[in-house]
């Protein structure tokens, strides 16, 4: 209960001492508004009314890219070992693709032959029937 009584002692003074400084704040602050208005900046606009005052901005420019040089002394030794390139160089953009598609592939391709060897023994069969049908 104190807590609460005290915090809203607190509460209280704050707020009186906000409402006593802001009066002299907003009368110190009013008369540099009206003097001071915002000057309106345009990038992308072209203002047309003559009326309305106005700055124009240029546009933004991207600075420039400059490719880093290599100092020569790394260029030779990186020619000198051709075999750490190889490591250097990117894996292919759809190797983990491949890699997770790898076992349902196999697993397609037994099933693959198994169809085939079926549809053969299928066709051995009818060749069996016609030629034993013929020679009765």
């Amino acid at each position: 209960m104190e807590a609460a009584a005290d915090r809203k002692a607190r509460l209280k003074a704050l707020k009186e001492a906000a409402a006593s400084a802001e009066p002299s704040q907003t009368s110190t602050s009013a008369p540099s508004a009206h003097t001071d208005e915002p000057v309106l900046k345009f990038r992308n606009y072209a203002v047309k009314d003559t009326r309305i005052e106005h700055q124009t901005i240029e546009a933004a420019q991207a600075p420039e890219y400059q490719e880093p040089v290599p100092e020569p002394s790394i260029v030779q030794e990186v020619q000198g070992e051709g075999d750490v390139l190889l490591n250097v160089v990117p894996k292919k953009a759809n190797w983990d693709l491949r890699r997770d598609v790898e076992k349902k592939l196999a697993k397609l391709e037994r099933r693959t032959q198994r169809a085939l060897v079926q549809l053969m023994q299928e066709q051995q069969r009818e060749q069996l029937a016609k030629d034993g049908g013929q020679a009765d």
